[in-house]
């Protein structure tokens, strides 16, 4: 993943055209190459082979830092190119627009956070605000999906006449659940629509809607098949801090961002 970024960073750099023809007044020793008279500075090569291996080039073989220039040197030809291509091309203009917007954001970022270390105070405060959100339940629903109120009462109907839920799921349901006979397994109010969380935390074990749910889905008939009592991640996990620890950093980001907007003269023609 972290090999992925830093290729992203520097396909940001290479198209927001950060190696201006003025880069190829440096000096000898500040560059590692020269490709069509622009210069690929040294600071751009450790950057990358930083990212790209995880450590400094000095630490690499000759061959690593062979073929890490190599691949430098292609991303230059490649930008080169397109620069000659869609020197006109508005979307172009707007991509580069958008690239460099993003790489500034992330680097602000890591300047902003880097003398704002995440406490273990934070984390925790995160981490019981966090649980608070989550439902303490889980259920297990199935469901028939339909394209009108009318044909989904017709299918209540049927199921109070006694009907067998899952074949008329598998016959009559528009969501590919309709295999496993209407079937969504395990989930949390969150994962689904309102209405429809609303309507299943609203049955018994068992029970049938009476009154189709209607979502941006279609007209749910639904039957609660069971519930159980959630078991929430231990603060102690890592995975779970590392959690925890990105939502406080882009919180602080973002207080940081807002006071920008806030104290920004902004004029909107939109």
């Amino acid at each position: 993943m972290k090999y992925c970024g830093i290729v992203l960073v520097l396909g940001l750099a290479l198209l927001t055209g950060c190696n201006k023809a003025g880069d190829t007044k440096l000096a000898a020793a500040d560059t590692v190459a020269t490709v069509n008279g622009k210069a690929i500075s040294r600071n751009t090569f450790e950057f990358y082979a930083k990212g790209a291996a995880g450590k400094p080039s000095s630490e690499l073989t000759q061959e690593q830092r062979a073929g890490l220039l190599d691949t430098l040197i292609r991303g230059e030809l490649v930008a080169q190119a397109y620069e000659q291509d869609t020197a006109k091309d508005q979307e172009a203009a707007a991509i580069q627009d958008l690239a460099r917007l993003n790489a500034m954001q992330q680097i602000s970022m890591q300047r902003y956070l880097k003398d704002r270390k995440t406490t273990e105070a934070e984390l925790r405060t995160e981490y019981e605000t966090q649980i608070g959100a989550i439902s303490k339940q889980e259920y297990r629903a199935r469901h028939i999906v339909v394209a009108t109120e009318e044909f989904a009462r017709k299918l209540v109907e049927q199921l109070n006449k006694g009907a067998k839920f899952e074949d008329l799921a598998k016959k009559e349901s528009m969501d590919p659940s309709k295999d496993n006979g209407g079937d969504l397994g395990w989930f949390t109010p969150e994962r689904m629509d309102k209405s429809f969380a609303d309507a299943v935390a609203a049955l018994k074990k068992g029970q049938v809607t009476q009154n189709p749910v209607q979502t941006r889905f279609g007209w749910h008939v639904i039957k609660l098949e069971d519930t159980r009592d959630t078991t929430p991640p231990t603060f102690d996990t890592p995975q779970v801090k590392q959690q925890l620890q990105n939502i406080v950093e882009a919180k602080k980001f973002k207080t940081y961002t807002d006071g920008l907007v806030k104290d920004a003269k902004v004029d909107k023609t939109l």
